[in-house]
Formats: C-alpha cells, sequence, structure tokens
C-alpha cells in the first residue's frame, strides 16, 4: 500500500481520491508517521467478514409475529389482561 506524505496528499487530493476510490487504497503519514488510510466505501475492513446475503429469502416473519402463541401462554399462565 503506498503511503503518502501530507504535504503531497494535499497538493495531490483530488487524484489520490479517485485512486482510492478505484480499489488503490493509500496511507496518509506525516514525518513518516502513519496517521490515516484511505480505502473505497464499499471496502470491508481488513478484519470485517462480509456476509452479504446470508440466508437472505430463506426466513420469513409473519406480521403476528408477536402475537404468535398468546392463547397457549394466556392457558398456561392465566390471563393478565383486565
Amino acid at each position: 500500500m503506498q503511503t503518502i506524505n501530507i504535504h503531497e496528499a494535499k497538493t495531490h487530493l483530488s487524484r489520490l481520491v479517485e485512486q482510492a476510490a478505484k480499489g488503490k487504497p493509500f496511507v496518509i503519514a506525516k514525518a513518516g508517521k502513519p496517521l490515516a488510510k484511505v480505502v473505497p466505501l464499499d471496502a470491508p475492513a481488513a478484519n470485517q467478514q462480509r456476509r452479504l446475503g446470508f440466508l437472505a429469502g430463506e426466513i420469513f416473519v409473519p406480521d403476528d409475529f408477536d402475537r404468535m402463541g398468546s392463547e397457549e401462554i394466556e392457558q398456561l399462565f392465566g390471563s393478565t389482561r383486565t
């Protein structure tokens, strides 16, 4: 990954951001010390595992989910309605 001095980054920011958006991230450094990493917004973090689409379309939650089984629960524990 390319490391850019902060002065050079300020001078060429538009070009550098375009490169980062195309998948070429870079690090901005000051006096040789890394300060910031510029990556495209849609790029996952290095330690992040993407699970996009995991079980997509395989789970259905009915509209009355919060009331399902309420009659059986009332019979087991008694009605709390007044």
